[in-house]
C-alpha cells in the first residue's frame, strides 16, 4: 500500500501530480494507517504559520501537541515534545516577524564559516576558538615576536 507513496506524503497537496494525488486518495481510504495519520498531523500543523498573534499561535500549538501526543505515533510524539520544550522561542518568531532582518545573521554565519575554513590546519580546538574570537570580535592581533625586514 505504501509502495511509491513517499513523495505523495512529503509534498504540499497543491504541488502533487495527478498520479500522486490518486495515490494519496487510495491512502486516504485507509484512514487508520499510522503513516496517513502522521501526514494529516503534518498538514494541519502547516496552518500554524498563518497566525499573526502569538497568543493564538500558542493556543494552536498547545492543541496540536495535545492531539499529537494522543496519536500513538512515536516520531510525531517526539516532535511534539520538542515543540513544547521550545515553545517560547518558537512564539518569539511571531513577535519579531518583520522587525528583524536575517541578512545580518547570514553575514555572521558566512564570516564564521570562512574563519573555521581558514583555521583548518590548527592542531587544537583552542587555536580555532581564538581565531574565531579575533575574526568575529575584531580583536587586535598580538604583537609579533620576530621582526621581518
Amino acid at each position: 500500500m505504501l509502495l511509491n507513496s513517499r513523495w505523495c506524503l512529503l509534498k504540499k497537496p497543491e504541488n502533487l501530480t495527478e498520479k500522486q494525488a490518486a495515490k494519496l486518495d487510495k491512502l486516504e481510504r485507509k484512514r487508520n494507517l499510522a503513516t496517513y495519520r502522521a501526514y494529516l498531523l503534518k498538514e494541519t500543523f502547516q496552518s500554524f504559520w498563518n497566525y499573526v498573534s502569538p497568543a493564538w499561535a500558542g493556543k494552536f500549538l498547545d492543541n496540536w501537541c495535545k492531539r499529537t501526543m494522543r496519536s500513538r505515533i512515536e516520531p510525531m510524539k517526539k516532535m511534539a515534545k520538542q515543540l513544547r520544550k521550545h515553545r517560547p522561542l518558537i512564539l518569539n518568531w511571531f513577535k519579531a516577524r518583520g522587525s528583524i532582518s536575517l541578512g545580518a545573521v547570514e553575514g555572521l554565519n558566512n564570516r564564521l564559516k570562512l574563519t573555521v575554513r581558514k583555521s583548518y590546519g590548527f592542531r587544537t580546538l583552542k587555536c580555532t576558538e581564538i581565531a574565531l574570537y579575533h575574526a568575529m570580535g575584531d580583536l587586535p592581533e598580538p604583537p609579533m615576536t620576530h621582526r621581518f625586514r
